[in-house]
């Protein structure tokens, strides 16, 4: 197949074809999700909680999240390879670049993604200036879980929507060509991708967004405790991960995922 990059994801965008993402932190799980026609591969710092075992995403390091995307580079294909950035790996422009360079050149990301609006608008722009891809993270960002108190929707209230509006097209404007959106009202999320160029991925913002990212031990029921609204269990829908995994990726293209159950307003 034809490699996936962030110029094809942009006129997929153009063309209103719709991108399917998901989680992935080891190479076995890189083929099954390639097959299934998954084009972005993003190894998470969810692994902290779905392979670690730990209570959030803050412990995990950038030695970690180098070795899981070095796993996925091996053997990936053709799908975009994105990794996230780990707490505080981006504190400073500095400590931004050390990091986006060791996941480029010691574990094959070919994308780098980091929470964040105002605040992270020089450290985008330094990085893209210099060659690497960002995919920039707004509404709920797990990395700050301890300064917003929880887990819960953002952008509800105009104010904070207008925020979210403002830095989206700030971020795009510093050189991001990718914008994830957690857990936001479907009004809103639908709002920023019409008004950005750049596709915008969702999780937990309803059916409008460009694309629809989930966590992948979510969508083949491993969720340990709470389930979030916004998680499907394809296993529901097929006899193996393959065919799981293949049913996410159909109905995501095909606008039946998220369904308002999975959304919010």
């Amino acid at each position: 197949m034809k490699q996936i990059t962030v110029t094809t994801l942009a006129s997929m965008k153009r063309k209103d074809e719709k991108i399917a993402v998901l989680t992935c932190y080891d190479a076995s799980f890189t083929t099954v999700l390639e097959n299934a026609g998954v084009e972005v591969l993003l190894v998470g710092d969810s692994l902290g909680m779905v392979i670690q075992g730990r209570d959030s995403t803050l412990p995990v390091t950038v030695d970690e999240m180098v070795y899981h995307a070095a796993c996925v580079a091996r053997v990936r294909q053709h799908a975009l390879l994105m990794v996230d950035m780990p707490f505080l790996s981006y504190a400073t422009v500095e400590l931004a670049v050390a990091t986006a360079t060791r996941l480029i050149q010691q574990g094959g990301a070919q994308m780098v993604k980091l929470e964040g609006g105002g605040q992270q608008l020089e450290t985008v722009r330094i990085l893209s200036q210099n060659g690497v891809a960002v995919c920039a993270h707004l509404g709920l960002q797990p990395q700050s879980i301890h300064k917003l108190g929880g887990y819960h929707v953002h952008g509800r209230e105009d104010k904070q929507a207008s925020r979210m509006l403002r830095e989206a097209l700030e971020l795009q404007s510093a050189g991001a060509q990718l914008l994830v959106l957690e857990c936001v009202p479907s009004i809103l999320a639908a709002e920023i991708s019409c008004s950005l160029e750049i596709p915008v991925i969702g999780i937990g913002a309803g059916a409008d967004s460009d694309g629809q990212v989930l966590v992948l031990h979510d969508i083949v029921g491993l969720t340990a405790g709470h389930v979030p609204k916004f998680v499907k269990n394809f296993m529901q829908q097929g006899s193996s991960i393959q065919e799981a995994v293949s049913a996410y990726v159909s109905a995501v293209k095909d606008g039946s995922f998220p369904a308002a159950e999975h959304s919010f307003r």
